[in-house]
């Protein structure tokens, strides 16, 4: 089904919705409380978040829903149902080293790009375990058996910081103490950041020794907490560079205190402010802002952005180094995509034309973006991507005054 959008500036105030991240983490917490239940406040049940409540249900969690809140109380009846991830790494990667806390044997599915996203280094962790692992050529559907053992835990520090977050949710639960070692350059720190803080939350610590190694004590009882989420950065990046393209929006609901690594979009835009003649992003700690920079950087006139040590974007819900720049194209925007990043010619405006989502919520709502500042009507296939992690976008999109409606309601 495709969306029709006809170039509009936006106005207005919005409240961004709750980081995705955070609520992914303060979900799980909540789970593996022992005794009391939590309250966590300001959720909304975008797909990856449901994955991750149903699968924290089959690990014996009791969650009910009431309104923009769930219930968190845990049951310790463990199910021997699948877990389905749908598309979320987030929930894949968290839940593994959990299952191999929990139960003696896990099930895990998905779809979608999710299927062909890389764990080898829980791979390498299961070898060095001898835990059991069946799957095809190293992709979903994974059944896994056996337990975590304490010990020393190498995990390079250019993969994705899922793998490290979930090993501080389960490493606390063993008998005996920990070690993470993090070899090579660490990326995506402030999402690592991110676990430990909701975690002393819920009464459970993890010592950061240095940038690359962390010290997990072990025999640690996560209690029963509340826990408000704050808004999203990495959603409000969008509409920020509504702004920095000409757009009035007041966004609220933010910390302007966060520790989300995606709070960087702020300083980007002031950069882009000083209307720079060539700006260089690294995108290696803030990967999920780039489709929201590469929007402002192609309406930047006489500006060129390098955006660089971006490769981890080609394993994303699409390949969004490629999706960046083929649909941004079709814009008319001039786009060259390197192995490991992006170089962008900035123009004063774009054209309209018809453009895919790749099944990519972050692609869809860069598009978005894009089609205040085109000439004439852009069509967006795939538009409803945006449920992955922010199901009421279109809602607020049109609250802001966009113009948009699915073309076969079109009167």
């Amino acid at each position: 089904m495709s969306l029709l959008i006809k170039p509009s500036l936006l106005n207005g105030k919005i409240i961004i919705p709750p980081s995705k991240s955070l609520s992914h983490r303060a979900i799980i917490c909540a789970s593996l409380s022992a005794e009391g239940e939590s309250k966590i406040d300001n959720i909304v049940l975008s797909d990856d978040i449901r994955a991750t409540i149903q699968g924290m249900k089959v690990l014996g969690a009791d969650i009910k829903e009431e309104n923009n809140s769930i219930f968190v109380k845990r049951n310790n009846i463990i199910s021997n149902s699948p877990i389905d991830c749908n598309e979320s790494g987030s929930t894949l990667r968290f839940l593994i080293p959990l299952s191999l806390v929990l139960t003696d044997e896990c099930f895990f599915t998905g779809r979608g790009r999710l299927i062909d996203r890389p764990l080898d280094a829980y791979y390498e962790i299961f070898n060095k375990f001898n835990i059991e692992s069946h799957t095809s050529e190293g992709k979903l559907p994974l059944r896994i058996k056996g337990k975590l053992s304490n010990g020393t835990y190498k995990i390079p520090g250019n993969v994705s910081s899922q793998f490290i977050t979930g090993l501080f949710f389960a490493l606390p639960l063993l008998e005996g103490d920990s070690e993470i070692n993090i070899t090579g350059v660490l990326e995506s720190k402030g999402y690592i950041d991110l676990t430990p803080d909701v975690m002393k939350r819920y009464n459970v610590y993890i010592e950061k020794i240095d940038e690359n190694n962390y010290f997990v004590k072990g025999n640690q009882k996560y209690s029963a907490s509340n826990y408000r989420v704050e808004g999203d950065f990495s959603q409000a990046a969008f509409f920020l560079a509504a702004n920095a393209l000409g757009s009035s929006i007041e966004c609220t609901g933010l910390n302007f205190n966060s520790l989300q690594g995606d709070k960087e979009i702020l300083n980007i835009i002031e950069k882009y402010s000083a209307e720079p003649k060539e700006v260089t992003i690294n995108a290696s700690q803030i990967p999920d802002l780039i489709p929201a920079i590469s929007v402002i950087a192609a309406l930047k006139e006489n500006c060129i952005t390098k955006i660089v040590n971006a490769g981890r974007l080609r394993l994303k819900e699409s390949d969004r180094l490629n999706s960046i720049a083929l649909e941004m194209n079709k814009l008319g925007a001039l786009i060259q995509e390197t192995e490991d990043g992006l170089i962008i010619k900035g123009r004063k405006s774009l054209q309209g034309a018809t453009v895919n989502s790749r099944n990519d919520h972050r692609i869809a709502m860069a598009l978005a973006i894009a089609a205040t500042r085109c000439e004439s009507p852009v069509v967006l296939e795939g538009y409803q991507s945006v449920k992955k992690s922010y199901p009421g976008f279109w809602d607020d999109y049109r609250n802001l005054g966009g113009v948009v409606y699915e073309l076969n309601d079109r009167k």
